[in-house]
Formats: structure tokens, C-alpha cells, sequence
């Protein structure tokens, strides 16, 4: 019996020391994870119209694209999903533009032309730096919608709480990096591990602009009910909910219909 005992005070030991490992590795790894940052090139961007770059405090360069927007118009300030990075985004602004918007993006730091590695607080430095450069181009604050996509809700929800915005649309957003990371790895304890946290639910009942939430029921990575309980907790918020449509997809499904009400929403917020 004692060498029993032994025996499974060795395999808990040995059990714990593994799940310690592991969560040492998940802490050391998780912005790699987080952050799967696509590159390009720097040439690629440097003569295109419309890409320029914004200086953050840190004395490092972003790039951005930037489509002013006609007279008296709203500008869209967009930000991009982990996966992605500033060169897609083109499409998306001249489609915005084509509706009668400006559009302005910004990549960034470690996405990619732009140096730097990504954090929560780069993110956030890029963006306000974005938001600066909207200003200095004489962009009213009534005439800036912020909107974010996937990692980019959590930027935008950010800059809301900040107080930049006259309103502000959602798409595939999560309520917090913590619980995706719960919801992802269940046997962690997320809450302890995670540096980067984009807690959304927390700063949402404090954002009193109008919200608009675009969500796919059938979102494979961001599950449709946290848009749904997101959208709870801002005071002014819509939620709309896609059929059949999942995390990459939302937006262009049925002849872009989504798209077609996020351009409406940013135009004249209904």
C-alpha cells in the first residue's frame, strides 16, 4: 500500500511539473499565437496610392491607407482581424469610398511592412496615432466611425472608451481575449496566463455611442453568442446576426448584404 501511495505521489508530481511546462510554453508563446502576423514587402506599398505612414511615440513608423473622404462625409477608420494586414484592406476602402465614405487603416507594428512587434498597447498606440493623423487632416470627430473586425473589435472598443468615435461597428467580435482563450484551451487557467486581454465586455456599458454588431451564426472561431452578449452590454447597441455565415465570410455573403448595412450605418447610423 505505501509503495502504491508512492507510486501515485510520483505520477501527480510528474503530472503537475508537465502541466506547469505547459503553461509556461502557452505563456511564452501566446502572442505568436495571438499575433499571426502576415509580411510584405516594403515596396510593395511605398508607391501605391493612398499608403503613407504615421509616427507612434515609440519613434517607429506604421504604414496606413488613407482615402479622404468627399465634403461633409463620415470617414471609416478600420481595423484589420489577426490574420490579415493593411495591403488587404484596400478593397474594402474603395468599395467604402464608391458609397460616398473616406476610409482610412492602420497597420500594426510587427504586421506587414511595419517594424515593431504587436501587443495590446501597440495596437492601441497605433490606432490613436491613426486617429491623430485624422486630425491634422481636419476630420471632425462627429465625422469618424470607428470600426473593427475579429481582433480589430477589441482596438476599436478601445478607442471608443477613449472617447474617439460618433459611432462604431462590430464585426465577428469577441467579448474578451481571456475567454477566447478559455474557450480554446479549457484545461489553462486563461485568466492568469494572459498579458494581452481586450476586455470588451468590461469597457462596453461606458461607450455611449451608437453600436452596430455584425455576427455570423455559424462563426467557427468567434461563437456568434458572444457578439450577442456583447451587444447586452453597450447601452445604444444592434446586433445582427448572419445565417449561415462564418468568421471570414460575413460581410461578403448574399451580394455583400452586410456590407451594404455596415456602409449604410456608417453613412448615417441607421
Amino acid at each position: 500500500m505505501q509503495r502504491l501511495r508512492r507510486l501515485l505521489m510520483a505520477f501527480f508530481v510528474i503530472v503537475g511539473m508537465l502541466y506547469l511546462a505547459l503553461c509556461a510554453v502557452l505563456f511564452a508563446a501566446q502572442r505568436s499565437l495571438i499575433y499571426p502576423a502576415p509580411h510584405t514587402a516594403p515596396e510593395t506599398l511605398r508607391d501605391q496610392p493612398g499608403f503613407g505612414v504615421v509616427p507612434l511615440a515609440t519613434g517607429l513608423d506604421v504604414d496606413r491607407f488613407y482615402l479622404p473622404a468627399p465634403p461633409g462625409a463620415p470617414t471609416v477608420v478600420h481595423f484589420h482581424g489577426n490574420g490579415e494586414q493593411l495591403l488587404w484592406q484596400q478593397g474594402m476602402g474603395q468599395a467604402l469610398g464608391d458609397a460616398g465614405l473616406g476610409f482610412l487603416a492602420v497597420e500594426y507594428p510587427g504586421y506587414g511592412a511595419s517594424p515593431g512587434s504587436p501587443s495590446e498597447s501597440g495596437l492601441y498606440a497605433a490606432a490613436e496615432a491613426a486617429l491623430q493623423f485624422l486630425r491634422d487632416q481636419g476630420v471632425k470627430p462627429e465625422d469618424i466611425v470607428l470600426s473593427g473586425r475579429s481582433l480589430g473589435t477589441g482596438v476599436a472598443v478601445e478607442m471608443a472608451r477613449r472617447g474617439y468615435g460618433a459611432r462604431m461597428v462590430l464585426v465577428s467580435p469577441y467579448t474578451s481575449m481571456v475567454a477566447m482563450g478559455q474557450r480554446t484551451v479549457p484545461f489553462l487557467p486563461a485568466a492568469l496566463l494572459m498579458r494581452d486581454r481586450y476586455q470588451s465586455l468590461d469597457k462596453a456599458p461606458h461607450i455611449p455611442i451608437p453600436v452596430l454588431i455584425i455576427h455570423g451564426e455559424q462563426d467557427e472561431v468567434v461563437p456568434v453568442d458572444m457578439g450577442r452578449t456583447l451587444g447586452q452590454r453597450f447601452p445604444h447597441a444592434r446586433v445582427v446576426t448572419v445565417p449561415g455565415a462564418g468568421h471570414n465570410d460575413v460581410l461578403e455573403r448574399d451580394g455583400q448584404q452586410e456590407f451594404a448595412r455596415l456602409a449604410t450605418f456608417a453613412l448615417d447610423g441607421t
